[in-house]
């Protein structure tokens, strides 16, 4: 590896980043992270913090598991790759397959589709949606519904989907037949309203009122997080995902949960469907699946899809990627689910969950530029900064570039996205871990 001083100059000089601009990158150069161990990383100057970003909601299991980095290794000296593609398999995408069905037998969800991540995930999911119509002899339902600040991906029907312009605008026009109703976010809503419970109804009324606008027979399907997680940690009222899934049974329509954040314990349960009680048709997952130690997402099918799709001779898939059940990710997951399972992350994710959203309302109490703080299920938690409280005008992108850099400096590593600090720390967290966070947020809010 080149030295300090070379990656140093070059930084930011010949890649261009992910959600940010190339010359941000050049006039901001991004940290240069070169070590990880725990739940803490550690950049090129030797300076050490708790990642409370956790990857990016992906290492659920920090990044020292033993357990999945031997699964890759041996999976590499055995077969290192063979594609999935008609008339050839692997073990480990068989084996996976297998421990996924009785994974999410809970959520009504039998059925594995392999995928490359995310993003792969839901496109796999929108399409997987069309065809399904079409096979049933409803070729019309071709449109979708989502949630405003929903984030489903960057892929163009992900895109599409998105609740969130910043996502779209650069790339619009994007797929026709793409419908957004306001999010159960009492923060900031179309209806002034606070309590989360009267907002769900007015939200699924929205849901009602643009299902009758479109005709329930021209769409196919409606997606959302159980738990919005880049759009700001929104946390819906318990009784909203019931009525959404009521209301989709009702008209014909599939409802696809996107749980790339939600699956395999974030939220205190083992799925976001879980935690608020419903059986998804599809489910998109991917980052925790493999901890971020291999590019791997799978798309989780229910009854509905597997008796239409496995009772029509005409059900070809045409659709797939290179790595779709690549072997070492197949492996990867294997591991992580095992890993999961053992630890059973979920009560930790609760107990530490709690613990960081109510040291975040503590910190509220103590600094006027935090406006909001959002979370209390499992380690999901947004802390939303504004320069009013009364007006709650958004914060500038100064004022937050303070925060992220005071906080670092103090020990942890957090997430900024317009005007929310995102905390999504790795599963495997300690009291310990969790009051570092704190402290450091506390200094980080400090400088201003």
């Amino acid at each position: 590896m080149k030295d300090s001083n070379f990656l140093k100059e070059n930084n930011g000089r010949h890649m261009w980043h992910p959600m940010t601009s190339p010359k941000d990158s050049h006039d901001n150069p991004p940290k240069i992270i070169t070590g990880a161990a725990g739940v803490s990383v550690t950049d090129i100057d030797g300076h050490s913090v708790v990642d409370a970003v956790g990857g990016l909601w992906n290492v659920n299991l920090g990044y020292s598991c033993q357990p999945v980095k031997d699964a890759i290794a041996n999976q590499l000296d055995a077969l290192p790759y063979y594609s999935t593609f008609r008339g050839t398999t692997n073990d480990a995408a068989i084996e996976l397959s297998y421990e996924l069905a009785n994974f999410f037998e809970p959520d009504g969800l039998s059925r594995s589709f392999f995928t490359s991540g995310g993003s792969d995930s839901v496109e796999t999911a929108l399409r997987l949606a069309r065809q399904y119509h079409k096979l049933r002899g409803e070729a019309g339902r071709t449109k979708f519904l989502s949630l405003k600040k929903g984030y489903h991906g960057t892929h163009i029907g992900g895109a599409s989907v998105n609740g969130n312009s910043n996502f779209r605008t650069a790339y619009e026009p994007l797929l026709p037949g793409c419908y957004h109703i306001p999010a159960p976010y009492t923060y900031r809503n179309p209806f002034n309203e606070t309590d989360p419970e009267r907002l769900a109804h007015l939200c699924v009324q929205a849901l009602e009122d643009e299902i009758a606008f479109q005709g329930a027979g021209t769409i196919a399907a409606m997606i959302m997080e159980p738990i919005l997680g880049a759009g700001g940690v929104i946390p819906p009222h318990k009784s909203f995902a019931p009525m959404v899934q009521e209301i989709c049974n009702k008209n014909g329509i599939l409802l696809i949960t996107d749980e790339v954040i939600t699956a395999y314990g974030r939220t205190g349960a083992w799925s976001g469907a879980r935690l608020w009680g419903i059986k998804p048709d599809m489910m998109a997952t991917a980052k925790a699946i493999s901890n971020g130690y291999f590019p791997f997402g799978a798309v989780m099918l229910g009854d509905r899809m597997v008796e239409v799709f496995e009772n029509n001779p005409s059900a070809k898939i045409a659709h797939g990627y290179t790595y779709s059940g690549h072997p070492v990710g197949a492996a990867a997951a294997l591991a992580c689910l095992a890993e999961t399972k053992r630890l059973n992350v979920v009560e930790n994710a609760a107990a530490r969950g709690t613990q960081l959203f109510e040291g975040c309302k503590s910190l509220m109490e103590k600094y006027d530029i935090i406006g909001d703080v959002r979370g209390g299920h499992g380690l999901m938690t947004a802390i939303e900064m504004v320069s009013d409280r009364a007006t709650k005008k958004p914060i500038d992108a100064d004022t937050t570039a303070i925060v992220f850099e005071g906080t670092y400096a103090a020990g942890a590593m957090v997430r900024v996205s317009g005007p929310n600090l995102i905390l999504s720390p790795p599963l495997v967290l300690t009291e310990q871990d969790t009051n570092t966070i704190l402290t450091a947020l506390d200094a980080g809010f400090a400088q201003v």
